[in-house]
């Protein structure tokens, strides 16, 4: 049975995919510069690609019916790359490059493999097709064609294309600008000195790599006092210049988890507490109309809300559809003897037993043990109310499935 004062995953995700209004600010970059970013517009084929007939090897352009067994055709004309050819002369072949254009009156490339030369010509020692060897004008991309859509994230394949169609800069959405506010008194930054009490913030610095693997523009990053009246005021202030605030800790039942109170009082606070082990204490809300997302503050909880909920929404604020991860159904390697009416993300790896992939489950599943999400290459689910002896197929989603 699950508890009905916990929000179950599925339902929490479709809040606040509900909720994400995407970025509308648009700017131009140079294509250089548009690695990961989101395009803003259509792309159409401003002309064929290839704008021409080409040849996909090095070799000889001729006419098929100009072959005659055993006896050579001489050799006319040599086409360089980039240079417009004259027409073929009958009875003749021209030699050609990969790449260059396929003179008029030649139907066929034979590669240079295939041909002998000889003082008189060349003579070609294997059956040639109409046809071969030919890239076709328009084959790849035909002038007015739909080239990539708007909410296209840019990966290396996306620049190259719109290289190929002549495209030097591109409109693209605004990164999201976020906001990053960890809370408690006890966190110091890395490179002071502990004093009793005290540990390392080390949220910070996992969600500044995520926010930046995740292409979003860091605006504010502050640690927030355990005093209600200074969380209001920095909650106040980050939402003047951020499209998204995303706070670590502060959120559960405490005295002194001032985030989810002030959001209560002050802002909205439309979700709280998730169905999912670790990161229960998940908050959703806004302030001063921007969205805030709380995260749960034990590390390995951030890292895997991040994750599950945190790359949806942001995914989608980006303009980027929201596609459920596939993951891998493979054999567990581990066992989970009780249940939970929660579902539970175990950080995990694939490994290889004998020839068998199957996924281990590191030992120590804590939410303070961060060691783990290193150990770690992703996540294994365990559903609700369920156990799993070794064996058994679970779902595993790999960090950097999560993540794209």
């Amino acid at each position: 049975m699950g508890n009905p004062n916990l929000t179950p995953l599925e339902d929490a995700l479709a809040h606040l995919l509900s909720e994400a209004r995407v970025v509308t600010r648009v700017e131009t970059v140079d294509l250089a510069d548009s690695l990961g970013r989101v395009l803003a517009e259509n792309h159409y084929v401003p002309a064929d690609v290839p704008p021409a007939d080409n040849s996909a090897v090095d070799g000889y352009a001729l006419r098929k019916q100009d072959l005659a067994e055993n006896q050579a055709i001489p050799v006319s004309a040599r086409i360089p790359a980039g240079e417009a050819p004259k027409a073929l002369a009958p009875g003749t072949a021209a030699r050609i490059f990969t790449g260059s254009e396929i003179p008029e009156g030649a139907d066929s490339v034979v590669m240079q493999e295939r041909v002998e030369v000889t003082d008189t010509g060349i003579v070609v020692n294997a059956e040639v097709t109409e046809g071969q060897n030919i890239r076709r004008q328009g084959q790849d991309l035909a002038r007015g064609d739909l080239a990539l859509a708007k909410g296209t994230q840019v990966r290396p394949n996306e620049m190259g294309l719109l290289a190929s169609m002549g495209v030097a800069r591109v409109a693209v959405l605004a990164r999201l600008k976020v906001a990053i506010l960890s809370t408690g008194d006890e966190l110091v930054d890395p490179g002071t000195p502990l004093a009793p009490g005290q540990i390392y913030n080390s949220n910070r610095y996992t969600l500044l790599g995520l926010l930046a693997q995740a292409g979003c523009e860091v605006v504010l990053c502050e640690t927030l006092r355990d005093q209600r009246e200074a969380t209001l005021e920095t909650l106040l202030r980050a939402a003047e210049s951020s499209d998204l605030i995303i706070t670590s800790g502060g959120v559960s039942v405490g005295e002194e988890d001032h985030v989810r109170a002030v959001l209560e009082e002050s802002g909205n606070l439309s979700l709280w507490r998730m169905a999912i082990k670790p990161g229960k204490p998940l908050a959703f809300g806004a302030i001063g109309g921007t969205p805030v997302l709380g995260l749960p503050g034990n590390p390995a909880s951030v890292l895997v809300t991040f994750f599950v909920v945190g790359m949806p929404y942001i995914r989608k604020r980006q303009g980027r559809s929201h596609q459920n991860p596939a993951g891998e159904r493979i054999p567990a390697d581990f066992s989970i003897s009780s249940t939970s009416a929660r579902r539970e993300f175990l950080r995990a790896r694939k490994e290889t037993r004998g020839s068998d992939p199957v996924v281990a489950a590191f030992p120590n599943q804590s939410s303070g043990i961060l060691s783990s999400a290193c150990w770690a290459h992703g996540l294994a689910v365990v559903p609700e109310n369920t156990t799993v002896s070794p064996g058994d197929l679970v779902i595993y989603y790999s960090f950097a499935e999560l993540l794209s």
